[in-house]
This record gives C-alpha cells, structure tokens and sequence, in this order.
C-alpha cells in the first residue's frame, strides 16, 4: 500500500472536560461511533474509490456506509493507504508538548504497514521528548478489534491509571480481545489475496461462507466455514459461547456491511447466552470495509484467548 501524502491537519487532543492521566489515540479503522470516542483523538484514514480520494474521519455515525456499500455492490474499487509517520508526528506532538504522555491503539501489523509506521513517529518523538512517555499497542486487529483496546484505553486514563501501566494492561487485553466475521461474497477477500480465485468461485457455487477470525499474530484466517448465511451466524455465535469471559454486563460490538437484519439476527444469539451483555451494532467502516465488502459480518468481545 502506498502511504498517505502528509496532511496539514492538526487533530485535537481534548479531553471534554474529564481528568484524564494520559491522551488515547487511534484511528478512523477503530469503526467507534460517537459515543465511544470520549477521551479518544482518532486519526483519520484515507482511501480512494474509483480513484478519487476519501478521507474518513472516523466517527461511524458519520459515514454514509449504506451509499459506500452500494458503490461497492456496483463494482467501485477500493484502494487503502497506510497513515504515515507524518501524521502520527503531528498528531501526538500536542499533547507531548502539553506534558501528556501517550498511547495509540494501532490496527494490527499483520495486515498494514501503520503500526510501523507509528513506532518510526514514536522514536523520533521520544528524542524530542525525553521525559514522556509513548508507547503504541499493536492491536493485532482491525475494526471494533482496535476500538474495543482504544475504548479501554480512555477509561484507564479516566480512572487515573499511569500510561506505563496503562501500557501493560492494553498489551496483556491484546490476546483477549477475539473478533471473528464472515463475508457474503468472496470475491472481495480475493482481489486482495487472502482466498485464491479459484475458491471464492467454488464457495460462490456452494454457497460456502468462510468464517475468519484475527490470529494471535494479528493475521486474518479461516477457523470454519459454513453452508449458508444462518449456518454462519450460529458459528459466530457458538465462538462467543467458546470464548466470552463471564463479566459483568460485557461490552460487545457487532459491525456489518449494511446488513442490519444478520447484526440484528446474531446479537440476538449473543443475548440469549449474555442475557445482560451489552451489544452495540453499527455499520463496518469504510478502510477494512473494501476488503471485505457488502455483507460482512463481525462479533468483538472480550475473551478467553484469540485463537
């Protein structure tokens, strides 16, 4: 992927007005609607469709995901670029130089070059600021994979946690943090090399849906297919039951390529085994969305391990 050419913006590190002991950044890849991003300064991402170039901000509430998905049904190609070390220079150096330390949640480095990209910033940036602290936690996902980490993240800074310790605990929730999905048409996942054409034409035919999940390397694989929608949003399903750790009203996110009725159907399936899990739907955002297009469905939570 090329990177994205410098931009002038300036994010604002804010933090509305609540204590907070350090700044969280992630980026538009996190896919948080609106009220998930208190105490959050998200990053944007850039992408181009059908050539012209896009930049999404990212707040989910925002975006118009079912004219994006319907462009995509109508053939629109879509091309991602890795946010550079520019941006992550000029975002992070406001706080830094307010005396905040810093954390950003990456998307996984098994599948984008930013996570480095973000690391190259921070070795700069620890020279210019000696005395603060920058750490960035590789996600090891994409989508709600991220967002679940950047949304702990604020609230450990809420709570007053240090960022080093902060730090340790996000790199411990990494392996915890589960995200499986599956996709109406493989035909997306092809064009960028994750299923040979000769599959995506087999499953296509057998109505196959593969079922993926993020890896403990932070690379997207097959853990099961299904024959048929429903079958794999009961497989979906079945992993949550496998993985969930039992909490407390768990906090679970469920994104889709403008199909509400199986987000719907599938946090139904998680309500019934968490009867007072939180779930939040929204549409899946538009950087990872080209790549697995219309259709896809994904569950987040927290769990047992991410195998």
């Amino acid at each position: 992927m090329s990177p994205v050419a410098a931009s002038s913006f300036l994010p604002e590190w804010k933090t509305g007005g609540t204590h907070t002991s350090f700044a969280v950044f992630a980026d538009g890849s996190a896919n948080l609607p609106g009220a998930f991003l208190d105490g959050i300064t998200v990053l944007p991402c850039e992408y181009t469709l059908d050539g012209k170039t896009q930049r999404y901000q990212g707040d989910i509430d925002r975006f118009d995901a079912h004219a994006y998905y319907e462009k995509l049904k109508a053939g629109a190609v879509v091309r991602t670029t890795l946010l550079n070390t520019e941006v992550f220079l000029s975002g992070f150096r406001p706080a830094l130089s307010a005396g905040v330390d810093v954390v950003y949640i990456s998307m996984s480095s098994g599948i984008s070059g930013t996570c480095h990209a973000a690391e190259t910033a921070a070795m700069e940036l620890r020279e210019e600021f000696p005395d603060r602290f920058i750490h960035i936690v590789d996600s090891l996902g994409c989508g709600f994979g991220s967002g679940l980490l950047a949304v702990k993240a604020a609230e450990l800074s809420r709570q007053g946690m240090d960022a080093r310790a902060a730090a340790g605990v996000l790199d411990e929730e990494v392996q915890h943090t589960c995200q499986y999905f599956t996709v109406d048409d493989l035909e997306f996942l092809k064009r960028t090399g994750r299923v040979s054409g000769f599959t995506a034409k087999i499953a296509t035919v057998l109505n196959i849906k593969p079922i993926l999940y993020g890896d403990g390397s932070g690379h997207i694989v097959s853990c099961g297919k299904s024959r048929g929608r429903q079958k794999a949003i009961e497989f979906i399903a079945s992993k949550y039951r496998e993985k969930r750790i039992t909490e407390k009203e768990p906090l679970v996110f469920i994104s889709h390529g403008d199909c509400l009725k199986d987000a719907e159907n599938l946090s139904e399936k998680v309500k019934t085994i968490s009867p007072d899990a939180r779930t939040v739907i929204c549409q899946h955002e538009p950087f990872s969305g080209g790549h697995v297009g219309p259709g896809m469905l994904g569950l987040f939570f927290r769990g047992k391990d991410r195998s």
